[in-house]
């Protein structure tokens, strides 16, 4: 997918997990400010699809500044909106709400969309969705069936460090397998049309197994995480699923909480190679 159309597809991710969570928040007696929210984060995402680079160093510099300008300038503007509300007690929760929604959802998803700019892109973002995927769903079916250890039962009584072990084992190993077989991945994709010859890895120079282990257990780490923090939220909001728009799977946000710390992760890696 060109990266115009992976920003437009990831903001309207965004909006809809954005959509539960602004839900979610209301829980806790919180009235969010929804439609200057929704539009905040449309417009993020359309300039990121309009001004979508050709990838490299130059890309990511002029990403990580605008990242950096419109993460500062959100508190100001929701405040500044917030300025109308009658009640003043409801107006900085309601702004706070809309910034870390900003922070926590569409942050991620645009390092998404930017990780895909990359040289090597299309493959690291392949390598991310198994590694994060493969930790899920080895903690999931290891846990149900092996787990006796409960890790954070206030927060998510279902998860165990038998889960969290078999999770943490699975991504390192498909995602140093992935490594190790990326040339004939990358070729498949290639002449499948699905990407093109900057998107894939061909380097003759394969990457140093202690670095694909370490990247590998820190993102699937980082996936856990994640969805332990969106547990606390729903566990703090009194719900057992964000939504219901993907039926016996919940809402969007319980699908991409994993990625929301974990694509942050792989993309400074990927900006950091750059960068050598």
């Amino acid at each position: 997918m060109p990266v115009p159309g992976l920003a437009l597809v990831a903001g309207l991710v965004a909006l809809l997990a954005t959509q539960e969570f602004l839900k979610i928040s209301e829980s806790y007696g919180i009235h969010p400010a929804v439609w200057p929210t929704y539009a905040f984060l449309g417009v993020f995402f359309l300039l990121l699809a309009v001004f979508a680079g050709q990838g490299g160093l130059l890309s990511t510099i002029v990403f990580s500044a605008s990242a950096a300008f419109t993460a500062s300038a959100a508190s100001f503007i929701f405040l500044t909106i917030m300025m109308r509300r009658e009640d003043m007690r409801r107006a900085f929760p309601a702004a706070m709400v809309s910034v870390f929604a900003f922070a926590y959802i569409a942050m991620p998803l645009a390092f998404l969309v930017q990780l895909r700019e990359q040289y090597s892109g299309a493959f690291l973002l392949l390598y991310l969705l198994i590694v994060v995927w493969a930790g899920d769903i080895f903690a999931y079916f290891v846990g149900r069936s092996l787990g006796r250890h409960l890790m954070s039962p206030r927060v998510s009584p279902k998860k165990t460090w038998e889960g969290a072990a078999a999770s943490l084992i699975a991504s390192v190993a498909l995602g140093v397998t992935l490594f190790n077989y990326a040339l004939p991945v990358s070729s498949a994709l290639l002449n499948l049309h699905l990407i093109e010859k900057k998107d894939g890895l061909f380097s003759l120079q394969a990457e140093p197994r202690w670095e694909l282990v370490l990247l590998s257990a820190a993102i699937n780490i980082a996936a856990q995480l994640g969805d332990l923090v969106e547990s606390l939220i729903k566990r703090g909001a009194g719900v057992k699923d964000s939504g219901n728009i993907l039926p016996g799977h919940g809402g969007m946000l319980d699908r991409i909480d994993a990625l929301l710390f974990a694509a942050p992760l792989l993309w400074y890696y990927a900006a950091w190679r750059v960068m050598q």
